[in-house]
């Protein structure tokens, strides 16, 4: 890559240098990839994406480095939040009332999770100061995979919906912690009382612009078309102002998308079609996020050592989250199969976790260069894995109308299913 940039003819002055064109084949590749995946094979588009963004890390390309900064970090923020936001307008506050067990499964999740991780870690000899920050990350799960892979499988039903809430939950308490654990990494001085003034300043700040912004698109939908793309442009054009605004003031831009999208679903019950909504724009970027994730997490220096811990927590977090839904499952409405699919439905972490372990290099990049080696590789396993695990889940549950099959399609007949 490098080469090639050195020899771009200097006296060819274009609008745009060489990276542009890098990026573009590579995007086009992804997409392409993505088709053909679901097309011949049913599998998740996102699988096809995440594939492409890795052997491009693994081959080294230089479109983008670790840790993100600047316009690659925006991209996966932008992106990330606009997947939030449609995951937070399928969560329904008074389904939490009528079903308080979902919230205690939620926090069981969770909270099993990071302890049997931190455990785990501190057995395989790992640094004290590295147990809390790793914990946190193998919490967090990934509602943009699962969103696309429930449009890209058109699944539906009680497994789907409840894996999205979880996920959403968990990511909810994932950014809120981890936004101020990255504050206090490596420093000495710590307690829970100086912690809880930092949480709520974090979570408030992110409450006032995600209600800003929920006010802004609801009265935007009462009064444009949500089938026209000038609404398409005006919702993102939205979500991108208030999230980095909330960034700026000391919020979380992926939280405030979030809970935008709750406040939003409470004060609107009415169901929005939010990706026909949004349009081909969010598609693209949707692409370029889980691009962008697995090329830089691939990235990461690879070696026996690192990929037998990352194994371990695999294994680790995928029984603690099983363990933790399954007996949280009496009285929660589902039955213990249907806990056990949705439990298998989270596996995948992308975004999430990688801007947390890019807050952590931020605040601390002596710890974060030893956190990125160990978080970067896991992501990548868990956003591959975890894609096929999910799509597997649901199909299994008998909720998507897509099955994993090797087919052939007469152009003809095929039928998109682009968000």
């Amino acid at each position: 890559m490098t080469d090639l940039i050195l020899t771009w003819p200097e006296w060819i002055k274009p609008s745009a240098g060489l990276p542009i064109v890098q990026w573009s084949i590579l995007l086009a590749l992804a997409a392409a990839a993505g088709h053909m995946l679901q097309r011949h094979l049913g599998l998740p588009k996102v699988l096809g994406y995440s594939a492409i963004g890795a052997l491009a890390g693994f081959s080294g390309f230089t479109g983008a480095t670790w840790p993100l900064q600047g316009i690659g970090l925006f991209m996966v923020e932008l992106g990330l939040s606009v997947m939030l936001f449609e995951a937070g307008g399928r969560l329904t506050l008074r389904w939490f009332r009528h079903n308080p067990m979902l919230l205690v499964q939620s926090l069981a999740e969770s909270s099993i999770t990071f302890a049997a991780v931190y455990w785990v870690l501190g057995l395989l000899d790992v640094s004290a100061d590295l147990l809390a920050p790793l914990a946190l990350l193998s919490v967090a799960a990934s509602p943009a995979v699962l969103m696309r892979v429930t449009i890209d499988i058109r699944a539906a039903g009680p497994v789907t919906d409840r894996s999205i809430a979880l996920a959403a939950l968990n990511t909810l308490y994932v950014l809120t912690l981890g936004g101020v654990m990255a504050r206090y990494l490596g420093q000495a001085e710590f307690s829970l009382v100086g912690v809880a003034y930092p949480v709520a300043v974090l979570l408030g700040i992110s409450v006032v612009f995600g209600s800003l912004l929920a006010l802004a698109l609801r009265s935007t939908l009462r009064i444009m078309s949500p089938t026209s793309e000038s609404t398409s442009v005006v919702l993102l054009a939205l979500v991108a102002a208030c999230t980095t605004l909330a960034a700026n003031y000391g919020g979380s831009a992926p939280l405030t998308a979030l809970l935008a999208g709750i406040m939003l679903k409470a004060l609107h019950p009415k169901p929005w079609a939010w990706p026909r909504q949004f349009g081909t724009a969010a598609s693209i970027l949707a692409i370029l996020m889980f691009v962008l994730v697995s090329l830089v997490a691939a990235q990461a220096p690879w070696n026996s050592h690192v990929f037998g811990i990352v194994l371990v927590l695999a294994l680790v977090r995928t029984l603690a989250k099983f363990a933790a839904i399954g007996l949280g499952n009496y009285g929660s409405g589902a039955s213990l199969k249907q806990s056990l699919w949705t439990a298998c439905a989270m596996w995948p972490m992308s975004a999430v976790a990688l801007l947390l372990a890019s807050q952590f290099w931020l605040f601390a990049p002596w710890l974060g260069v030893q956190i990125s080696g160990i978080a970067l590789p896991l992501i990548l396993l868990m956003e591959l894995l975890g894609a096929f695990m999910s799509t597997l889940a649901l199909q299994r549950s008998g909720e998507a109308s897509e099955t994993m099959t090797l087919r052939r399609v007469r152009p003809s007949k095929e039928k998109s299913h682009d968000a």
